[in-house]
Protein backbone atom coordinates (compact mmCIF):
# COMPACT_ATOMS: atom_id res chain seq x y z
CA UNK A 1 0.00 0.00 0.00
CA UNK A 2 1.46 3.35 -1.02
CA UNK A 3 2.08 6.10 1.51
CA UNK A 4 -0.30 8.39 -0.41
CA UNK A 5 -3.15 5.84 -0.31
CA UNK A 6 -2.57 5.23 3.39
CA UNK A 7 -2.61 8.97 4.08
CA UNK A 8 -5.82 9.41 2.05
CA UNK A 9 -7.63 6.75 4.08
CA UNK A 10 -6.39 8.26 7.34
CA UNK A 11 -7.63 11.67 6.24
CA UNK A 12 -11.10 10.25 5.53
CA UNK A 13 -11.35 8.96 9.08
CA UNK A 14 -9.78 12.01 10.70
CA UNK A 15 -12.28 14.45 9.15
CA UNK A 16 -15.31 12.70 10.67
CA UNK A 17 -16.84 14.74 13.49
CA UNK A 18 -18.08 12.30 16.16
CA UNK A 19 -21.69 12.71 17.20
CA UNK A 20 -21.31 10.94 20.54
CA UNK A 21 -18.77 9.45 22.91
CA UNK A 22 -18.91 6.00 21.31
CA UNK A 23 -18.18 7.38 17.84
CA UNK A 24 -15.27 9.37 19.29
CA UNK A 25 -13.91 6.13 20.76
CA UNK A 26 -14.35 4.31 17.46
CA UNK A 27 -12.66 7.08 15.49
CA UNK A 28 -9.73 7.07 17.92
CA UNK A 29 -9.45 3.28 17.67
CA UNK A 30 -9.63 3.40 13.87
CA UNK A 31 -6.94 6.10 13.66
CA UNK A 32 -4.66 4.23 16.06
CA UNK A 33 -5.10 1.08 13.96
CA UNK A 34 -4.36 2.94 10.71
CA UNK A 35 -1.23 4.44 12.28
CA UNK A 36 -0.05 1.01 13.40
CA UNK A 37 -0.22 -0.87 10.09
CA UNK A 38 -0.33 -0.65 6.31
CA UNK A 39 -2.37 -3.89 6.18
CA UNK A 40 -5.84 -2.29 6.07
CA UNK A 41 -7.62 -4.52 3.56
CA UNK A 42 -9.13 -7.97 3.78
CA UNK A 43 -6.84 -10.16 1.66
CA UNK A 44 -8.32 -13.58 2.46
CA UNK A 45 -12.01 -14.22 3.15
CA UNK A 46 -11.78 -17.67 4.74
CA UNK A 47 -10.25 -17.73 7.25
CA UNK A 48 -10.45 -13.94 7.42
CA UNK A 49 -7.07 -12.23 7.17
CA UNK A 50 -6.25 -9.73 8.52
CA UNK A 51 -8.70 -9.95 11.41
CA UNK A 52 -9.32 -6.20 11.32
CA UNK A 53 -9.98 -4.48 8.00
CA UNK A 54 -11.85 -1.73 6.16
CA UNK A 55 -15.49 -1.78 5.08
CA UNK A 56 -17.49 0.86 3.18
CA UNK A 57 -21.17 1.11 4.06
CA UNK A 58 -23.48 3.43 2.16
CA UNK A 59 -26.97 4.51 3.08
CA UNK A 60 -29.35 5.47 0.27
CA UNK A 61 -31.65 8.22 1.51
CA UNK A 62 -34.81 9.49 -0.19
CA UNK A 63 -35.19 13.31 0.06
CA UNK A 64 -38.38 12.75 2.08
CA UNK A 65 -36.46 10.82 4.72
CA UNK A 66 -36.74 7.04 4.23
CA UNK A 67 -33.54 5.01 4.00
CA UNK A 68 -32.91 1.84 2.01
CA UNK A 69 -31.99 -1.31 3.94
CA UNK A 70 -31.48 -4.83 2.71
CA UNK A 71 -32.47 -8.10 4.40
CA UNK A 72 -28.93 -9.46 4.39
CA UNK A 73 -28.56 -13.20 3.83
CA UNK A 74 -25.39 -13.87 5.83
CA UNK A 75 -25.99 -11.64 8.84
CA UNK A 76 -29.75 -12.01 9.11
CA UNK A 77 -29.99 -8.25 9.69
CA UNK A 78 -31.51 -5.32 7.81
CA UNK A 79 -28.37 -3.47 6.70
CA UNK A 80 -27.26 -0.59 4.51
CA UNK A 81 -25.48 -1.73 1.37
CA UNK A 82 -21.71 -1.96 1.21
CA UNK A 83 -18.78 -4.30 1.32
CA UNK A 84 -15.13 -4.86 2.04
CA UNK A 85 -12.61 -2.43 0.62
CA UNK A 86 -10.47 -4.40 -1.82
CA UNK A 87 -6.66 -4.28 -1.53
CA UNK A 88 -5.45 -0.96 -2.88
CA UNK A 89 -8.98 0.37 -3.39
CA UNK A 90 -10.09 3.77 -2.11
CA UNK A 91 -13.19 3.47 0.13
CA UNK A 92 -15.10 5.87 -2.16
CA UNK A 93 -14.43 3.57 -5.11
CA UNK A 94 -15.73 0.69 -2.99
CA UNK A 95 -19.01 2.58 -2.64
CA UNK A 96 -19.24 3.12 -6.39
CA UNK A 97 -18.44 -0.51 -7.15
CA UNK A 98 -20.72 -2.02 -4.54
CA UNK A 99 -23.64 0.24 -5.46
CA UNK A 100 -23.61 -1.17 -8.99
CA UNK A 101 -22.93 -4.74 -7.86
CA UNK A 102 -25.54 -4.85 -5.08
CA UNK A 103 -28.29 -2.56 -6.39
CA UNK A 104 -27.54 -2.05 -10.11
CA UNK A 105 -27.52 1.76 -9.84
CA UNK A 106 -24.80 4.39 -9.97
CA UNK A 107 -23.75 5.99 -6.69
CA UNK A 108 -24.87 9.60 -6.27
CA UNK A 109 -23.20 11.12 -3.23
CA UNK A 110 -25.35 13.41 -1.10
CA UNK A 111 -24.48 17.04 -0.59
CA UNK A 112 -21.28 17.25 1.40
CA UNK A 113 -19.35 15.18 -1.09
CA UNK A 114 -17.49 11.93 -1.06
CA UNK A 115 -16.71 11.96 2.65
CA UNK A 116 -17.87 9.36 5.19
CA UNK A 117 -20.32 10.71 7.71
CA UNK A 118 -19.85 8.05 10.38
CA UNK A 119 -17.28 5.52 11.57
CA UNK A 120 -17.73 2.34 13.59
CA UNK A 121 -15.52 -0.49 14.79
CA UNK A 122 -17.60 -3.63 15.19
CA UNK A 123 -17.24 -7.33 15.88
CA UNK A 124 -19.08 -9.30 13.20
CA UNK A 125 -22.23 -11.18 14.19
CA UNK A 126 -23.67 -14.50 13.03
CA UNK A 127 -20.29 -15.42 11.61
CA UNK A 128 -18.33 -18.66 11.87
CA UNK A 129 -15.15 -16.61 11.47
CA UNK A 130 -15.44 -13.56 13.79
CA UNK A 131 -13.39 -10.47 12.99
CA UNK A 132 -13.49 -6.69 13.37
CA UNK A 133 -14.81 -4.34 10.71
CA UNK A 134 -13.67 -0.73 10.60
CA UNK A 135 -16.66 0.67 8.73
CA UNK A 136 -16.87 4.04 7.00
CA UNK A 137 -20.51 5.03 6.42
CA UNK A 138 -21.29 7.19 3.38
CA UNK A 139 -24.53 8.95 2.45
CA UNK A 140 -26.03 8.59 -1.03
CA UNK A 141 -28.95 10.41 -2.58
CA UNK A 142 -31.67 8.24 -4.11
CA UNK A 143 -35.43 7.99 -4.55
CA UNK A 144 -38.04 5.45 -3.61
CA UNK A 145 -39.15 5.64 -7.26
CA UNK A 146 -35.76 4.62 -8.65
CA UNK A 147 -35.80 1.03 -9.92
CA UNK A 148 -33.34 -1.19 -8.08
CA UNK A 149 -32.13 -4.70 -8.82
CA UNK A 150 -30.87 -6.14 -5.52
CA UNK A 151 -28.22 -8.84 -5.74
CA UNK A 152 -29.98 -12.11 -4.77
CA UNK A 153 -26.67 -13.41 -3.51
CA UNK A 154 -26.64 -10.65 -0.89
CA UNK A 155 -30.26 -9.92 0.03
CA UNK A 156 -33.59 -11.66 0.48
CA UNK A 157 -35.17 -8.29 -0.30
CA UNK A 158 -34.69 -4.56 0.14
CA UNK A 159 -37.15 -1.95 1.39
CA UNK A 160 -37.35 1.69 2.38
CA UNK A 161 -37.56 2.38 6.12
CA UNK A 162 -38.68 5.66 7.66
CA UNK A 163 -36.33 6.70 10.49
CA UNK A 164 -39.31 6.46 12.88
CA UNK A 165 -39.85 2.84 11.86
CA UNK A 166 -36.25 1.98 12.68
CA UNK A 167 -36.55 3.77 16.02
CA UNK A 168 -39.63 1.78 17.05
CA UNK A 169 -38.67 -1.62 15.60
CA UNK A 170 -36.78 -4.37 17.43
CA UNK A 171 -33.13 -3.15 17.60
CA UNK A 172 -31.99 -6.73 16.98
CA UNK A 173 -33.17 -6.37 13.36
CA UNK A 174 -30.43 -3.89 12.46
CA UNK A 175 -26.75 -3.13 12.63
CA UNK A 176 -26.42 -1.94 16.25
CA UNK A 177 -25.03 1.41 15.10
CA UNK A 178 -27.74 2.26 12.54
CA UNK A 179 -30.02 4.11 15.00
CA UNK A 180 -27.03 6.21 16.06
CA UNK A 181 -26.32 7.14 12.43
CA UNK A 182 -29.94 8.15 11.90
CA UNK A 183 -29.76 10.21 15.09
CA UNK A 184 -26.64 11.92 13.76
CA UNK A 185 -28.44 12.78 10.54
CA UNK A 186 -31.27 14.25 12.56
CA UNK A 187 -28.85 16.40 14.55
CA UNK A 188 -27.27 17.66 11.33
CA UNK A 189 -30.70 18.71 10.13
CA UNK A 190 -31.39 20.56 13.38
CA UNK A 191 -28.10 22.43 13.10
CA UNK A 192 -29.09 23.63 9.65
CA UNK A 193 -31.74 25.97 11.02
CA UNK A 194 -34.16 23.10 11.62
CA UNK A 195 -34.49 22.39 7.90
CA UNK A 196 -36.22 19.22 6.70
CA UNK A 197 -34.33 15.92 6.70
CA UNK A 198 -34.65 15.87 2.92
CA UNK A 199 -32.83 19.18 2.59
CA UNK A 200 -29.59 17.40 3.34
CA UNK A 201 -29.45 16.95 -0.45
Amino acid sequence: MSADAHAAIRALVAQIEPADELEAEHRAEALAWIDSTRDLFRRVSSPVDPRMHLVSYFLLVDPDGPVLLGDHLKSGLWLPSGGHVEPGEHPVETVRRECVEELAVEAVFARGGEQPLFVTVTETVNSSDPHRDVSLWFLLESSRDEPLTPDPGEYRSVRWWAPEEVATADPALFDPHLPRLLSKLGKISEKRDEIAFGDLF
